[in-house]
């Protein structure tokens, strides 16, 4: 694995496949009780053509997400048939949702997930590199660390935030934020903090500080669109938390589309002279679908007036 990988000998997600003692044992648990990232390759005799990483979402509706997909150059087959495994193996076990993210620079294999995979394009995430010379000031008082007990406040305040008619396939549960029993054993580390307003102590925000390699920090902020939060001063906050375990290291930031405030968040970077280091499409496999069958019955009643009997779509 490690001479198909090339230069990824030193990676630490690879050597966590490689010598996790619990892979094992983990692929023998129910999808509700998955914790850990599983991992497939794909062999023709003994050469390895293609592995792929697939992580469950801790929430009731079994959601997960395709994390790694590596394969020979140019063989889309490869990478097509490793995701149709995990996607047919996971849905048989009571997954709803399958969701991959794709860099744009890479169209062929976007194409591939839609065209050959039943994948259907969603919106877009951007991640941003945050310049060192930001120095804002903010108040210490208004952040504190998150608590499990925070989670349903969290989760009701990013449903808040995502576009109306993305809620159904990126909707989030409370058990998403929470702490798993099992943190220790996570291929990252994060590192979680709420806004908090001092007078009322209502929640006003959400801030994730998540690192795979401890060199890289990448920072997701969730805050309600119905109150004016300065980004700027979240950053700095962030960019002190990561200072006091790192001398060096590289700051980003997220922006997401599909939430109602991603246009801003893009804005506010582009001022701000943050570089977009990656742009990638967001792509979703689900198994809910919209009924198309007409319905016909008796009256209808909306909002009090009667309208005849007709063949409605549902």
């Amino acid at each position: 694995m490690i001479s198909f990988l090339n230069n990824s000998a030193n990676d630490t997600y690879i050597n966590h496949i490689m010598f996790n003692p619990f892979i094992p044992l983990h692929h023998f648990l129910p999808l509700r009780f998955k914790f850990l990232p599983e991992s497939y390759v794909l062999k023709e005799g003994k050469n390895i053509k293609g592995l792929i990483t697939i992580a469950p979402v801790r929430c009731r509706q079994k959601k997960v997400e395709i994390q790694k997909l590596l394969f020979e150059e140019n063989r889309y087959d490869v990478a097509a048939e490793l995701v149709q495994f995990v996607v047919s193996k996971y849905k048989a076990m009571g997954a709803v949702s399958v969701l991959v993210k794709v860099d744009d620079y890479l169209p062929d294999l976007l194409t591939m997930f839609v065209s050959k995979c039943g994948f259907s394009q969603i919106s877009y995430e951007k991640l941003w590199r945050v310049n060192h010379s930001v120095n804002y000031s903010y108040d210490k008082k208004e952040f504190r660390s998150f608590r499990n007990s925070d989670a349903q406040a969290v989760a009701a305040l990013y449903n808040e935030t995502l576009l109306p008619h993305f809620r159904p396939l990126l909707g989030k549960e409370a058990g998403e934020f929470k702490e798993g029993l099992f943190k220790g054993l996570s291929y990252y580390s994060e590192y979680k903090y709420i806004i908090e307003d001092r007078k009322t102590k209502n929640i006003t925000g959400y801030v994730s500080i998540r690192t795979s390699d401890n060199e890289n920090f990448i920072v997701d902020i969730i805050h309600s669109s119905w109150i004016d939060i300065d980004i700027p001063s979240i950053i700095s906050f962030a960019f002190d938390q990561i200072r006091k375990r790192k001398h060096k290291f590289g700051l980003f930031i997220r922006s997401k589309r599909y939430t109602s405030l991603g246009e801003e968040y893009e804005k506010l970077f582009l001022e701000t002279g943050f570089e977009c280091v990656q742009n990638q499409i967001v792509l979703t496999n689900s198994s809910a679908r919209v009924l198309r069958e007409p319905v016909s019955s008796g009256r209808f009643t909306v909002l009090s007036d009667f309208c005849p009997s007709t063949a409605m779509p549902t």
